[in-house]
């Protein structure tokens, strides 16, 4: 069997954990680095013990499982931080609860308003343009709105 994979040894591992982490800078998320953590891992212990390849394989596996489940309670922990701009990929939430002045006139419940240059869809009661709103909520991409 030894002769299926002659390339197990110090360099197959290190190897292996560079490619994981050029993995990981290519996908989002914090996954890989673990598990080329874990490679490095084998490539350092092979390097002390001489380890046959299916021993190799089962402290690969070992030290894989180790190191996720050693980084589930940091990685959840930072996951969610508090920040001063938490809409800040959600710029259109930011706009609730503050006043601007209608664009073009609400008709049949629908209108439009002008945000910082942008142009919103709004929702809400018959008004006509120039009219002060209020924004009181999100749905989908437009803004619900009612009269000051």
């Amino acid at each position: 069997m030894q002769d299926l994979i002659p390339l197990t040894g110090i360099w197959f591992w290190w190897i292996v954990a560079g490619v994981l982490l050029l993995f990981e800078l290519m996908t989002p998320g914090v996954f890989a680095m673990w598990l080329a953590l874990a490679a490095a891992s084998v490539g350092i212990a092979d390097y002390f013990i001489d380890l046959n390849w299916q021993l190799e394989l089962l402290v690969f596996a070992g030290f894989s499982l180790l190191y996720v489940y050693l980084a589930r309670p940091w990685y959840s922990r930072n996951k969610l931080q508090n920040s001063d701009q938490p809409n800040l990929n959600q710029r259109i939430y930011s706009f609730v609860g503050k006043s601007y002045v209608l664009h073009e006139p609400i008709v049949d419940g629908e209108g439009k308003l002008d945000i910082e240059g942008t142009r919103w869809d709004v929702l809400g009661p018959d008004l006509a343009r120039g009219k002060a709103v209020r924004v009181t909520a999100v749905e989908g991409m437009k803004l619900r709105v009612t009269e000051v």
